[in-house]
């Protein structure tokens, strides 16, 4: 069944980012002149996605209208709200949109993690497509790192394409245990039945509705797969990680790179 929707989790209250984040939500926080959820949205379009869902909480209504002023203008695109008002976890955000989802299968991308084009996700909707099985975007990171992020156990080696089946997966082990170096990032690409499993889902980690735990059963068992993302990443969920992004597209951006750049050259001595 062919993938056509994509749900982007926006309820957050933005803690770290405030006070700017009292009157701007933080997935509408500017990269150079575009707010980062439309680089997401663009990033959506790009690899065939025409119908996203929003899940927003009734406390940041600039969400909504970003919704429908964005619908109007992506000629195609298919923008539906759902709100998620308690922060329960990544997974009840999901769980929130299983009414405008329907019985087809989604993805799911993270609105912190920038990637610098569609590729990635196209790659994982084909995997997903050709498999009938759930798919996770991968990164590979240093050992000494892995105990800040859920990590995979892989079934098999990596192919050509840098597609591995899974056996299942660890949120952030200890060193020591971690089964592989290779991270689970925000980009997801999901059977629908995933969504019954959040439902019967008791809370997790933090008491909250973990997305991992139903990907983990998924992965024990049927096919599950991990794609290894060969783009850029930037995670803009701390003002560091945001500034970083800010400063490396506005270097690459064909308007504004070359006067920046010099700019930061004669700034940095």
């Amino acid at each position: 069944m062919r993938v056509r929707t994509a749900v982007i989790p926006c309820a957050g209250q933005g803690t770290r980012f405030r006070p700017i984040t009292r009157t701007v939500p933080k997935e509408l926080l500017p990269i150079i002149a575009t707010p980062a959820l439309q680089l997401v949205l663009d990033e959506c379009v790009g690899a065939g996605i025409d119908h996203v869902v929003l899940v927003s909480s009734h406390d940041k209504p600039a969400i909504e209208r970003f919704g429908k002023d964005a619908e109007q203008e992506m000629a195609g695109l298919k923008i539906s709200i759902a709100y998620q008002d308690e922060p329960r976890g990544l997974g009840h955000a999901v769980g929130c949109a299983r009414e405008a989802v329907g019985d087809e299968p989604f993805a799911v991308l993270l609105p912190d993690e920038l990637m610098s084009g569609s590729q990635l996700l196209a790659q994982m909707i084909d995997v997903c497509e050709r498999t009938g099985g759930s798919v996770v975007g991968l990164k590979r990171v240093p050992m000494h790192e892995v105990g800040a992020y859920g990590v995979i156990a892989p079934a098999g080696d990596l192919d050509a394409n840098g597609v591995v089946p899974i056996a299942t997966m660890v949120e952030k082990p200890p060193v020591e245990d971690a089964p592989s170096d290779l991270i689970i990032i925000g980009r997801y690409v999901l059977t629908n039945d995933v969504l019954g499993l959040i439902e019967h889902l008791p809370p997790g980690a933090k008491g909250e509705i973990q997305l991992t735990d139903a990907l983990r059963m998924q992965a024990e068992t049927g096919p599950f797969h991990g794609v290894l993302s060969r783009i850029g990443r930037h995670d803009t969920g701390n003002p560091l990680g945001w500034l970083t992004a800010v400063v490396d597209l506005a270097i690459d951006d064909p308007t504004v790179g070359p006067e920046f750049t010099a700019w930061l050259r004669g700034r940095l001595g």
